[in-house]
């Protein structure tokens, strides 16, 4: 599979705690931090469930 980047663009506070520990997964932590990580189902699905907080880059 392919690579995507993504960024975050929204922040954990005052967010369920399972929302920030998904965005920790994603490896993101920090407001416009952009990641590139493998294009699988987890992921996918990861982006699904905080699409307020997390964008994709081209």
């Amino acid at each position: 599979m392919g690579k995507i980047k993504i960024k975050q663009i929204g922040s954990p506070i005052r967010r369920p705690k399972v929302q920030r520990q998904m965005l920790i997964g994603l490896g993101l932590n920090k407001m416009n931090k952009v990641v590139e990580l493998e294009d699988t189902p987890e992921v996918r699905g990861a982006l699904r469930k905080l699409p307020h907080m997390v964008a994709i880059v081209d």
